[in-house]
């Protein structure tokens, strides 16, 4: 659970010092996520970690009180809850609940099973998925200011201001979780998922190379590892990447693909 959790604080942390930066007006700026501010989306963040502190604490008994019928009007509850508070408040709400989350995860096993919306999960995939929501969310935002997706084609020369986009080794993870879920993606779609498995082939920051899924399936989609998981979760379509896929399961994953 160490190195896990040590990059989803690393990643909460990064998203944490850019929002420092943001002028008051800068809060108000539209999100690709439809009706959504920057104060909203870092609003929906706060909810959902102070959300997730207490199942941690209560279990499936506090999604029970929860009482989630829908997911969207579910998510809505957290903006609905941010609006008309002052950028610092929300900035602490997020603070605490994320918090509460690591300190209760750090007491875990990674195999430990811990409820969630869509059923139980090892303590270890619910980490990931907090860092998944972080940086996806955090994508959001720093479009919003930035007004791009991609990081830059060549980094700053100064190291002590890099690109607010630059993807970073913490993407395994969710590279790793894109292609668990590919089996979901399907079954949400109502499609079947091929018998051998999907294998996902990625090259991450300082030319890594991240291999997920069986070896010896002949369903493969390879590429950036950057360009994977702004598929997976969601804010960028395939056809806009340098994604490639071997086999007509794996054409067919690149558009399923999704991490939630």
């Amino acid at each position: 659970m160490r190195e896990i959790l040590s990059d989803l604080v690393a990643e909460q942390q990064q998203l944490d010092q850019f929002l420092q930066t943001l002028r008051v007006r800068q809060w108000a700026l539209e999100t690709a996520a439809a009706g959504w501010s920057v104060q909203d989306t870092v609003s929906h963040l706060a909810y959902t970690e102070a959300f997730a502190a207490e199942v941690l604490e209560q279990g499936a008994a506090r999604i029970k009180t929860e009482n989630i019928t829908d997911i969207d009007e579910w998510t809505q509850r957290g903006v609905e809850q941010g609006r008309g508070r002052r950028h610092q408040e929300i900035i602490e709400w997020w603070r605490f609940g994320r918090a509460d989350v690591v300190e209760a995860l750090s007491r875990m096993q990674a195999t430990d099973r811990v409820a969630w919306l869509h059923g139980e999960m090892s303590a270890r995939s619910f980490a990931s998925i907090r860092l998944m929501e972080t940086w996806a969310h955090g994508l959001d935002v720093k479009m919003a200011i930035l007004g791009r997706i991609e990081p830059l084609p060549e980094p700053p020369e100064d190291d002590e201001d890099p690109d607010p986009l630059a993807d970073t080794a913490r993407l395994r993870h969710i590279a790793s979780l894109g292609q668990r879920t590919l089996p979901f993606a399907f079954e949400q779609a109502g499609e079947e998922f091929p018998e051998s498995g999907i294998r996902v082939e990625v090259m991450g920051p300082l030319y890594a190379a991240w291999r997920f899924g069986p070896e010896d399936t002949d369903q493969v989609i390879k590429g950036m590892a950057g360009d994977w998981c702004r598929v997976v979760v969601q804010r960028q379509d395939a056809e806009d990447t340098g994604l490639q896929a071997v086999g007509e399961y794996a054409k067919r994953a690149l558009q399923l693909a999704r991490a939630y």
